[in-house]
């Protein structure tokens, strides 16, 4: 991070819009102020494009004047019940709210709001990083007013509530993630005493809706390293509340001396590798279910040891159920999440034998147009500490892909359809819409797959007949 004084805050905030805004709150007679997290990041030196202003008196007078003066193309939304508003023109989005104090019902995370003063609104903020301001107008133009000693615990890379943790976390208990959240976007600690008080009031995050929960849990999942976060909700307890099929793969079990790994921390060092690699939110979300069926499946058996057999197919039909729990999509996002989890283990069951063309067609042909997801998603399983094993794979891998590009350009398998469909067949053969039908028909997509005929008309057409003959049927064309 870097620090500034006043004078170069104010260099820094020498733009068209800010001055716009202390012309505005000059004219109105109001202090006005940006706060949050657009003066967090300026000291972060990241980018921040959302504007926050607190103004002592009405953001709502505050907004119609600051888009009456930005002129034609300005939107000004106001949201009367919340006392705020927001303003955009072209890549512009500002947010204004009137500086406020605010007290809480304990079932209910809904404030009572009243007018306060900008030290009412600072003191209301979830953590000291977020309740820094710098004054807008323009006798004060760049001055930090930052209460609660913000500054340094940015550079202490620490995330501590303004006032006494319970009620800044029994008042909105939606503020413990956003706790664990910020600590794992920006690579923060938790200070000793907010992180007890998590403890504590963990409960209180039942009467947060599920929607608000997976919006928080979206972002800790897209963090740079997002281990850190779900070891944060781990630790505080709030996993086993939000999400009890996840911390249900903790522990390790021993029998006859022999034990297998912590899924857990297994699946955790997945989601980083695979984060290293993409963005994709749903893919992320893929690898931290991967293996959510093994505390299903785990089993001791005397001949193999622990064994978690059909764990993939058994995780996939828990996709559903969790997604609908925690309130995710239940549409394609959904869809791609569950035929991830599904398909996760082909991969490395290929490199952990010989690399068959068959089996290379039958991967490309299931995972279609997301086999390459799939791919980055089998490399990241890869958590071996033995060198060896994770080199050997990697050149199997690599012979994988190798053979997928081949195969592709020589067979054109994925999302394929058999040459030949089902109204063909029964066309050919005389036959109604019966199980002979769908049994052809798959006899033929398995001889594709298995390299023994080429994906071509002609090819599929002779093989059909000469299959239909085995089972007693002749084509009504008899010069074929």
């Amino acid at each position: 991070m870097k620090l500034y004084s006043d004078d170069e805050l104010a260099v820094l905030l020498d733009k068209p819009e800010f001055r716009l805004l202390s012309e505005t709150a000059g004219k109105l007679g109001m202090e006005c102020y940006v706060v949050g997290g657009y003066v967090r990041d300026i000291f972060l030196e990241r980018p921040s494009q959302d504007i926050d202003v607190v103004v002592v008196g009405s953001g709502l007078e505050m907004a119609k004047a600051y888009g009456k003066a930005l002129g034609k193309g300005a939107c000004v939304s106001l949201f009367k019940n919340f006392g705020t508003a927001q303003v955009r023109k072209e890549n512009l989005e500002v947010e204004f709210v009137g500086a406020r104090k605010e007290s809480y019902r304990h079932d209910s995370r809904k404030p009572i709001v009243e007018d306060g003063t900008l030290e009412d609104d600072q003191n209301r903020r979830d953590f000291t990083i977020n309740a820094m301001a710098i004054c807008l107008n323009s006798e004060r133009f760049g001055q930090l007013i930052d209460p609660f000693d913000g500054l340094y615990d940015l550079q202490d890379r620490l995330i501590r509530t303004p006032l006494d943790p319970d009620i800044t976390f029994n008042d909105d208990p939606l503020r413990m993630m956003r706790c664990i959240r910020f600590a794992s976007q920006l690579n923060f600690y938790i200070e000793d005493e907010t992180f007890s008080s998590l403890e504590r009031n963990r409960e209180r995050i039942r009467i947060i809706s599920k929607e608000r929960i997976s919006e928080e849990l979206n972002k800790i999942i897209l963090s740079p390293v997002p281990s850190k976060g779900f070891i944060d909700l781990d630790r505080s307890g709030l996993l086993q509340l939000i999400f009890p099929e996840l911390t249900a793969l903790q522990g390790v079990d021993t029998f006859n001396g022999k034990k297998h790994k912590d899924v857990f921390l297994h699946t955790l060092s997945v989601l980083d590798n695979i984060s290293k690699k993409t963005d994709n939110l749903w893919l992320r979300w893929a690898a931290l279910l991967h293996d959510i069926g093994k505390s299903r499946t785990k089993k001791w058996d005397s001949a193999h040891g622990w064994t978690f057999y059909n764990h993939n197919l058994v995780g996939a039909k828990m996709v559903p159920g969790i997604f609908n729990n925690l309130k995710l999509p239940l549409n394609d996002k959904m869809k791609y999440v569950q035929k991830m989890v599904e398909l996760h283990m082909r991969p490395i069951n290929i490199v952990d034998d010989m690399v068959t063309d068959s089996a290379v067609r039958r991967l490309l042909f299931d995972a279609g147009d997301d086999i390459e997801d799939l791919m980055l998603l089998s490399e990241s399983d890869i958590t071996s500490r033995n060198e060896l094993k994770k080199q050997r794979f990697q050149e199997n891998y690599h012979l994988v892909r190798q053979k997928l590009k081949d195969l592709e350009e020589r067979d054109r398998i994925r999302n394929f359809q058999p040459p030949i469909d089902g109204n063909e067949i029964m066309q050919l053969f005389g036959l109604g819409p019966t199980a002979m039908v769908g049994q052809l028909k798959n006899a033929i997509k398995d001889a594709i797959l298995d390299g023994k005929i080429p994906n071509e008309y002609e090819a599929a057409r002779q093989f059909l007949i000469e299959e239909a003959r085995q089972l007693g049927l002749s084509p009504r064309n008899r010069t074929t």
